[in-house]
C-alpha cells in the first residue's frame, strides 16, 4: 500500500469518527429528552485528543520516520481496521439510541443483551483498541500503535469503563 493511500484510510477513518459524532449528538438529545444523565464528563476531553492524536500520529510516523508498507503486517493490519469498523457499527446499531460516545444512561432501561454483548460486555472497547493497534501497523507505525495502547488502556480501564459501570449501577440502584 502506497503511503498516499494509507493517509486516504486515514482521512477515511478521521471522517467516520465525525460520523460517529454526527449519530452520538443525535442520540444525546434523544437521551436527554427521555431524562438520561451524564457521568464521567471529566475523561472525555482527554480521550477526544487521544483519538484524535493517534490519527495525526499514524501519519505523522509513517511520513516522518519513513516507514515502510510491509505486505506481512499491513494486509492483515487492515484487515483487523475493517473488522473493528464493523464490530464498531454493529455495536451501534444494536444500542440504537442508548449508544453514545459520552456517558449518559436513560433512567429504567435496561442493559442490552443481543448482538455483540451477549458475548461481551464492552465489545465496543474491543473495537476502540484491535484499531487503535491495527490502523497504525497497516503502515508499521510502531511507535503509534505501542503509545496509543498505553495510554488508550489507562483512559479505558482508569477513567472509561468505571465510569460506565457506576452510571448502570446507579441507573439500576434508582
Amino acid at each position: 500500500m502506497s503511503l498516499t493511500l494509507y493517509v486516504a484510510l486515514v482521512v477515511a477513518t478521521g471522517l467516520e469518527r465525525l460520523a460517529e459524532l454526527v449519530v452520538s449528538a443525535r442520540h444525546a438529545r434523544w437521551s436527554f429528552a427521555r431524562g438520561g444523565r451524564e457521568s464521567g464528563r471529566g475523561h472525555f476531553p482527554a480521550m477526544v485528543a487521544l483519538h484524535t492524536g493517534l490519527l495525526v500520529a499514524c501519519v505523522a510516523e509513517a511520513v516522518l520516520a519513513d516507514r515502510p508498507f510491509l505486505p506481512w503486517l499491513g494486509w492483515p493490519a487492515l484487515v483487523v481496521v475493517l473488522a473493528s469498523q464493523a464490530l464498531r457499527w454493529w455495536c451501534i446499531r444494536v444500542l440504537g439510541p442508548q449508544w453514545n460516545t459520552r456517558v449518559i444512561v436513560v433512567p429504567g432501561l435496561g442493559l442490552v443483551a443481543r448482538g455483540p454483548y451477549r458475548l461481551l460486555r464492552h465489545p465496543n472497547y474491543v473495537a476502540v483498541v484491535a484499531e487503535g493497534v491495527a490502523l497504525p501497523l497497516v503502515h508499521t507505525a510502531w511507535v503509534t500503535a505501542l503509545a496509543f495502547t498505553v495510554l488508550n488502556a489507562v483512559l479505558l480501564l482508569g477513567f472509561r469503563i468505571p465510569a460506565e459501570e457506576r452510571a448502570l449501577a446507579d441507573s439500576r440502584a434508582a
